[in-house]
């Protein structure tokens, strides 16, 4: 009797140990699942909190000013002579900057007409050559603006109609 008492004991008590690891292994495993769960859904929950900043972070809505009236240059291409229409509308932020920005349109306007009469017909005639006159034509403004009000006032420039003949 004693024999099988001693050979019951270690194999039951072997067997109820692995059982409750197993059991606390899981009861674990279902905890963390819940609390991962309820803390991923409380942090999506406070994200519409927090989009009023972002709102308020955006930049300021675009402003838009025409300049007329449109720009007519002329230059030459093998000894004749070519012209060329671009009218041209400023984007900034700042209504204010930009009405500033008017009182030094003579000069932005004679750097303008100096920059188109200086280029050739071949270069504009892709849209390569077009967008790098505008890229061009904006830094101009925008050296005007940095030298004139102290800042740079326009985001960019924009041709809103652009003809050679």
């Amino acid at each position: 009797m004693a024999k099988s008492d001693a050979s019951k004991d270690p194999a039951g008590k072997g067997r109820l140990k692995l059982i409750l690891l197993v059991v606390l292994a899981l009861l674990l495993a279902v905890g963390l699942s819940v609390s991962a769960t309820w803390y991923f859904l409380h942090k999506a929950d406070s994200k519409p909190a927090a989009a009023p900043e972002v709102a308020v972070n955006a930049k300021a809505a675009a402003v838009y000013e025409a300049l007329t009236p449109a720009f007519v240059a002329n230059y030459n291409q093998n000894g004749r002579p070519r012209y060329m229409q671009v009218s041209i509308t400023l984007q900034g932020r700042d209504r204010a900057a930009l009405d500033a920005l008017k009182v030094h349109m003579p000069l932005i306007r004679n750097n303008l007409v100096m920059l188109f009469s200086a280029q050739s017909f071949d270069g504009l005639a892709t849209p390569v050559g077009q967008e790098m006159l505008r890229q061009k034509a904006t830094a101009s403004v925008q050296e005007v603006a940095q030298k004139e009000l102290g800042k740079v006032v326009i985001d960019q420039l924009l041709f809103t109609n652009f003809v050679l003949q």
